[in-house]
Formats: structure tokens, C-alpha cells, sequence
């Protein structure tokens, strides 16, 4: 058997996303059943809707910031009944007996993951995302929402957040870090909310100072304008850690002597060669490193959402209509969004 279920779909890499028609399979013994009622808009969403990375699957419902309400769970769910509040990230199922997986780094899996959509599932068939009414997950890859949290706002914590808590934590960034943060969008608003709340110093650069107000309304206690040599000089040595969210192509190394030594910089935004090379000597004089980080484990993101709720961390967000996607999708391009756009599935009914 399978469940009905309705969203929007891309058909190829040149059309606008239209209403789609489509089937999710039957709860399985361990699956949870959810009626979505937020998704997040991710600008992977965008790349993967036009096959900006030659890998596109047709016809596609994009969307993995997914925050719902369960309706169903299989008789060996445990730790979801129906009436809770769920979310579904980036991925819905791996192989679960590899090093990675067996380890809690789901999203590293030795087989690779099953990504919500855009993707082929055990059986072969194409994942569909959360532009839609509802969706069928294994349990194992459910977050429990915790009470209170603003539900639109947490939907993009299952992509921008956890891929921004995760360096910090594995970084182990806590009061006394020096975090600067390269860029302030979607990834790098919440990497800013995320240091501060885990007592860390936070510097934004950017190259733009008009967007000092917001970074510091954000949690941000200093601006670099990168462009400025003297305050980038003024940087040197102080950094134990950099999140770089910036999504294309850009020159890295005017930022490396600003990490501290043993320093490093991480990148969570832009996949692909990088222009110009990486100058070494900074790398050497001050031990320091280039790494790059991919989402979150599923424990971690659980833990990430507890985080939040504590700490009243959301992601900043303009809700929209699910008919209003292709004029979001064109808005993004422009980077005319702060911070996050949300669709309200409850639209799927107009």
C-alpha cells in the first residue's frame, strides 16, 4: 500500500516548480508518519532544482528543513506518538552497520546516506522532500521538537543549524573561544547565534559594512570589513576558530593569518575547487588548518534542537505560501531574504 500525498515538484532544471501529485510508501514497523507543516528553504534546494550540480532526479520535491506533527508511527517506534512534533533533516536513511553510522555520524556513512530527496532509497525508488503535506521516515532519522520552540523558526535548524552547530562542537567552542564567521546569510546568521550562545566571542566578517547593525543585533561583538586592509591586519593571530558559509567560489587566504595558532578553518557553504590556491606559509608558521564539515548525526542534531529550545535559539525567517516558491527561489539569487525563507505547508490547502 501507499499514502496520497501532495506538493511541488521540479520537472527539469529549466521550469518554474509546479503542484505534483505523488506516492509515499505505507508506514513500515519502525517508520513515523508526518503531516508537514513548515519547511525551510535551503539554497541547496535551488542548486539541486536546476542541476546546478549535474545530478538531478526528475520529478523532484526538494526541501530537507522539514518540522511537522506525527499522525502515524509503527509498532516498534518508541520514542514518538501521534500529536508530537517531529522534524526530518537532510537525510532519512543509511546503511546503520558502518564505523561512521554505528558511531552516530550518520551523515558519513561508508555507503552514503539516503538523502530526503533527490535521492534513491533501498528500493530504488526517488526520495520526495518536504515542499509537500507529509512524508514517511524511519525513526532513527526523526528529531523530537521540544515544547515551546517556535516551530517555523526551528525548521531551518535541520540544515543551516546543525551545520553550523556541528563545527562548533567538534571544535569544542565554549566560553573563551574566538569565532569569526565568514559571511552572514542563511549559514551565517545562525553560526553567529550559535557562538554566542555557546559563550564564545564572535566576529563577523563581511564585505559589506552596512550589515554591522544586524550582525550585532545577531550576537556579533565585532565587524571586519574584509576589504579593509588594516582591520584585517588588526585581526592577526586571534581566531581559535572560522566558519566559513559562503556558497561559491572565493579567495580564502586573506583569512588565514587571522586564525589563531593551531587555529582552523572550516568550511560549511561552498563545495567545489577552490580559486587561488591555498598560500602554505600561514598554514606552517602557525600550525593552523583547512577542514570542511557536513551537517550532523543524528544524535547531534536531537542534541542541537535541546540546545535551542534552552538557549531560545531560531533561526530568523520570513514565512511564505507554498505558491510564492519560484519568486523565493528568485529572491535567494538576489540574497534578498534575512535569513531564512519558511514554507506553511497549511498554504498546500488554498
Amino acid at each position: 500500500m501507499t499514502i496520497k500525498a501532495f506538493g511541488y515538484a521540479a520537472h527539469s532544471a529549466t521550469t518554474p516548480l509546479v503542484p505534483f501529485h505523488f506516492e509515499r510508501r505505507d508506514p513500515l514497523a519502525d517508520d513515523v508518519a508526518i503531516e508537514i507543516l513548515y519547511c525551510g528553504v535551503c539554497h541547496s534546494d535551488l542548486h539541486q532544482a536546476r542541476n546546478d550540480w549535474n545530478n538531478s532526479i526528475y520529478p523532484m520535491v526538494p526541501g530537507h528543513e522539514i518540522i511537522g506533527r506525527v499522525v502515524a508511527v509503527g509498532p516498534q517506534v518508541t520514542r514518538f506518538k501521534i500529536g508530537d512534533h517531529a522534524g526530518v533533516g537532510c537525510m532519512v536513511d543509511s546503511c546503520l552497520t558502518c564505523e561512521p553510522c554505528e558511531q552516530g555520524q550518520e551523515q558519513f556513512c561508508n555507503c552514503s546516506p539516503t538523502f530526503t530527496y533527490n535521492a534513491l532509497d533501498k528500493n530504488g525508488q526517488p526520495t520526495q522532500g518536504g515542499y509537500s503535506d507529509r512524508i514517511v521516515v524511519k525513526e532513527r532519522f526523526v528529531v523530537k521538537i521540544p515544547d515551546g520552540i517556535d516551530l517555523a523558526g526551528a525548521a531551518p535548524l535541520l540544515c543551516a543549524g546543525i551545520t553550523t552547530y556541528s563545527p562548533l562542537r567538534h571544535w569544542k567552542v565554549g566560553p573563551g573561544s574566538k569565532v569569526a564567521v565568514i559571511g552572514l546569510g542563511g549559514l551565517g546568521h545562525m553560526a553567529i547565534k550559535l557562538a554566542k550562545a555557546l559563550g564564545a566571542q564572535v566576529a563577523l566578517f563581511t564585505r559589506s559594512p552596512g550589515k554591522a547593525e544586524d550582525a550585532k543585533r545577531l550576537g556579533a561583538d565585532e565587524i571586519i570589513v574584509s576589504t579593509d586592509e588594516a582591520q584585517m591586519a588588526g585581526a592577526a593571530g586571534k581566531f581559535d576558530l572560522i566558519i566559513d558559509t559562503v556558497p561559491s567560489i572565493h579567495d580564502l587566504n586573506p583569512y588565514l593569518p587571522t586564525l589563531a595558532i593551531d587555529g582552523t578553518l572550516v568550511l560549511v557553504g561552498y563545495l567545489g575547487g577552490l580559486e587561488p590556491a591555498l598560500g602554505t606559509v600561514p598554514l606552517i608558521m602557525g600550525r593552523r588548518s583547512v577542514a570542511g564539515s557536513l551537517i550532523g548525526g543524528m544524535a547531534e542534531t536531537q542534541e542541537l534542537f535541546d540546545f535551542c529550545a534552552t538557549h531560545g535559539v531560531v533561526s530568523d525567517v520570513e514565512v511564505i505560501a507554498m505558491q510564492d516558491i519560484n519568486g523565493a527561489y528568485e529572491r535567494m539569487l538576489k540574497s534578498d531574504v534575512k535569513y531564512r525563507f519558511v514554507i506553511d505547508m497549511a498554504s498546500l490547502k488554498a
